[in-house]
């Protein structure tokens, strides 16, 4: 019965629009047109600015890692590396202001260096420097000169530092 209803609905407005189409003037279709662009064009503008923060986060990540030119990256490892950074971020040792400039060693945590190499506790230590060799092979700068790397190179290098010093001191 509600499809019925609404065929009839539809129908109608059709109908209508088609009339109104067929007896108007081309002036006054084409002001029409152009107010309901403006309008719609207003519309899209006010929902991206609200919601464009949570709508573009991960994607507008990925097409730009993926536009980057850092050879060899899959898109689960940009995934990875935009939680990674995502983390880092909430916990204040990776936010905008550190960007661009030459830091001092930070205070990473032994939990926090074994996520950051994306390893679980207890691996032997040629699995940590295996690992920590392969990022840096990705992400360290004289390979990728296009882009600003240093600092997640220096993150690395911590990590494995702090992970070495830590457990198999």
């Amino acid at each position: 019965m509600s499809l019925l209803f609404w065929g009839i609905i539809i129908f109608v407005i059709i109908y209508l629009f088609l009339n109104w189409f067929a007896r108007a003037s081309s002036k006054k279709i084409a002001t029409t047109i152009k107010k309901i662009v403006v309008y719609f064009s207003l519309i899209l503008a006010v929902l991206f600015t609200i919601g464009g923060k949570f709508i573009f986060s991960l994607p507008m990540w990925l097409i730009l890692l993926s536009g980057l030119k850092i050879k060899g990256f899959t898109a689960l490892q940009m995934y990875q590396l935009w939680r990674l950074i995502q983390f880092m971020k909430n916990s204040g040792r990776f936010s905008q202001g550190q960007f661009g400039k030459s830091q001092g060693s930070s205070s990473i945590s032994t939990d926090e260096a074994y996520k950051l190499l994306g390893l679980k506790k207890g691996v032997s230590k040629e699995e940590v420097l295996k690992t920590a060799k392969r990022l840096q092979q990705k992400i360290h700068p004289d390979m990728n000169r296009d882009i600003k790397t240093e600092r997640l190179s220096q993150l690395v290098n911590e990590a494995t530092d702090k992970i070495i010093k830590t457990d198999f001191s």
